[in-house]
């Protein structure tokens, strides 16, 4: 069967069939993925019971793999996965939920607050891949919205007046919303902010997307709270219902996406059951701004 796409959302996201991600893709399949991605942002792949090292070469047909170091507070000797993925699960090295007072599970609860993956690094992140092994009984989904037609929806005003504007991303600053402030010097250095522009430009069809995430604390030229203010009201209006895609797992989805053009959060969900969701990312090529205007 030839691979084929469904659009499920008026504005964005595709259903793909005709695909098995156990086996290698083609060039022809590679490109043609690529520019669904382009179009729809979101592809979920249903009944795809692959192993980490096939998710992993899935990805690679996208760019290069991004280093995950830098990204969390879990020490090295605690990782549970060794394959490569970033682990997106509620799950200790046992393999058992974390405690509820776990640095790590704590940590872990930011990506219920929206957000673009890796947009706290000076380049971010392209493509998101996320397989789910074992699925959690209660809540859990993860929603999506589309960053293009929120652009598109703003008044002309708006557009003038966040044009140019930079803002400053940090897991510092996503975290800290959730009160989680205890980071050591070292955490710090390494969570040290990072500028993004506030709208970009897809490379490959011009249209221009809201650049925004729960990791944006600060806006350069404008004072904190004014900036606080402002991020809140555009994600406020880019996550209206009309924009979202709520994608409710079912065992062995696999859900990629563009954080050059969505933001995602996970919601709540019962965290005494296991949830064992992998994630390859695919890294960027370029900065949205040049980071040495930071020094």
């Amino acid at each position: 069967m030839a691979p084929s796409v469904r659009k499920l959302h008026q504005h964005f996201v595709g259903e793909v069939s005709g695909i098995d991600l156990r086996k290698p893709l083609t060039p022809d399949e590679a490109r043609t993925i690529e520019s669904w991605m382009d179009e729809y942002a979101v592809l979920v792949f249903h009944g795809q019971d692959i192993t980490d090292e096939q998710q992993l070469a899935f990805a690679n047909n996208f760019g290069e793999r991004e280093n995950r170091k830098g990204g969390n507070v879990t020490r090295k000797e605690e990782y549970r996965l060794n394959s490569g993925l970033a682990d997106v699960s509620n799950l200790g090295k046992d393999g058992k939920p974390l405690p509820r007072d776990n640095r790590t599970h704590l940590f872990n609860l930011g990506n219920c607050l929206w957000h673009s993956d890796s947009s706290f690094r000076p380049i971010p992140a392209k493509f998101s891949l996320l397989s789910a092994r074992v699925v959690n009984p209660k809540g859990g989904n993860t929603e999506f919205a589309d960053m293009r037609a929120a652009y598109d929806a703003l008044d002309a005003g708006t557009k003038a007046e966040i044009a140019d504007m930079i803002c400053e991303h940090s897991l510092m600053y996503s975290r800290g919303a959730l009160g989680m402030s205890d980071f050591s010097d070292e955490e710090k250095a390494m969570f040290k902010p990072v500028l993004q522009r506030l709208v970009r430009i897809h490379p490959v069809h011009g249209r221009k997307s809201l650049y925004l995430s729960s990791h944006a604390g600060a806006i350069h030229g404008m004072s904190v709270p004014e900036a606080r203010l402002l991020l809140r009201d555009l994600t406020e209006h880019a996550t209206q219902p009309e924009f979202v895609y709520v994608h409710k797992w079912t065992l062995h989805d696999l859900v990629m996406w563009d954080n050059r053009q969505t933001v995602h959060r996970v919601r709540r969900y019962d965290q005494s059951q296991p949830r064992d969701m992998r994630r390859a990312t695919v890294a960027g090529t370029e900065p949205t701004v040049q980071q040495q205007a930071a020094e």
